[in-house]
């Protein structure tokens, strides 16, 4: 439908892409970027640039180098970016722009301010300023809700969120409903990703993601300590690193010790990821919030069952009794309940398997999740009179 909104009236509109890094890009909004440009927009990247960029630009985009700077607060290091993106609006003028992801979202808004593109922002989940307890996150937490509903309360702005969750959540900061638009994650390739037999020898189960405390790795640790404690020999691997421009990062000791622990395997980053879910038989994820899981999503297009914590963004995916289970956060004996129920039942793991496979088919499709963002943008273009 958007390519032949585009198509007849023809034009190629300009869509900026703002992006804190470019791997992230690459890894959650290609599919998006792909879509828009076969309905006919010509697209545009602007990122901190760090070996991704013969990749993008191998695509057909216009990548734009700048300098995002993670993990800091610095007014200096803000006031750069915002400079750069408003240069960069001059020098371009997009019809719309995409912002992806919290900081993104903030200095794009920002810089975008008087230069009257279509915003569509993008919160890929609440994390740290949303999820954290402490002061700082309660700080982070009244300044930046004031600061969106400044920001994203505008005429031509939206505001995409992955979970309905995060829809009534952006509604109680005060956002309108109007301006709030839910699309399920940004897609996984169920063509490249097909089910995988299980592996020979004792059940693995697979942790992808950021070595981070608020993605439950504490707890999934523990609860594979507990199953080792009982004699069930269930095997944990660990794909993902940490994330010093993070509070919540796992420390280095920490990890040191990890590595010591019988029966824990710590892989780091993992490229293709195919070849995790290759040597697992389930999927875990105790995240305390999420936007949708792209790990979660590519473990269901691989066929694999999966266990994971009952909140926003996770029960999108494991629904309980069809696709995985769910188990309160930060609750390890219930998570090595769970684990072991699977564990123990080749035949739960198929049917789950099966049936993640095919929501991650019906639902979550990189194709069908990239033409509902085409359409996203076309409307932006076009609005109903």
């Amino acid at each position: 439908m958007a390519a032949k909104v585009l198509a007849e009236q023809g034009a190629a509109p300009r869509l900026l892409y703002v992006v804190s890094e470019d791997w992230y890009f690459l890894s959650h909004r290609l599919p998006m970027a792909r879509a828009a440009r076969n309905a006919g927009f010509e697209v545009h990247v602007a990122t901190r640039v760090i070996d991704g960029a013969a990749a993008i630009r191998s695509e057909g985009f216009t990548l734009h180098p700048i300098p995002f700077t993670r993990g800091t607060l610095s007014p200096l290091a803000a006031w750069k970016t915002i400079a750069a993106l408003r240069s960069l609006h001059r020098a371009i003028a997009p019809a719309i722009c995409h912002h992806v992801a919290l900081q993104a979202c903030v200095l794009g808004s920002t810089a975008a301010i008087g230069m009257r593109p279509a915003q569509v922002n993008a919160l890929t989940g609440f994390g740290y300023a949303f999820t954290g307890s402490d002061v700082r996150a309660r700080l982070l937490r009244f300044v930046l809700g004031a600061m969106l509903r400044f920001l994203f309360v505008r005429h031509g702005n939206v505001v995409l969120v992955q979970n309905p969750d995060d829809y009534v959540s952006l509604q109680k900061m005060g956002i309108p409903a109007g301006h709030i638009v839910v699309i399920h994650g940004s897609g996984v390739d169920t063509e490249k990703l097909q089910p995988l037999p299980e592996p020979a020898g004792p059940p693995a189960v697979a942790f992808v993601g950021r070595l981070l405390e608020d993605k439950g790795v504490r707890a999934l640790v523990e609860a594979h300590r507990l199953l080792r404690q009982r004699g069930i020999r269930v095997r944990l691997l660990l794909a993902g690193t940490q994330d010093p421009a993070n509070p919540a990062s796992i420390a280095d000791e920490e990890i040191t010790a990890w590595r010591q622990e019988p029966g824990l395997e710590l892989l780091g980053h993992v490229n293709p990821i195919e070849t995790v879910w290759a040597r697992a038989h389930i999927a875990a994820l105790p995240s305390h919030r999420e936007g949708l899981p792209k790990s979660l999503l590519e473990a269901a297009a691989c066929a694999r069952p999966m266990v994971a914590t009952d909140v926003p963004g996770c029960r999108e995916i494991v629904l309980p009794g069809l696709t995985g289970l769910l188990v309160p956060v930060d609750d390890p004996i219930a998570l090595a309940e769970a684990i072991a129920t699977l564990a123990a039942s080749p035949q739960l793991r198929n049917e789950y398997g099966a049936a993640a496979r095919r929501l991650a088919v019906e639902r979550f499709s990189a194709a069908a999740i990239g033409e509902q963002t085409a359409e996203l943008y076309a409307r932006l273009l076009h609005p109903p009179s």
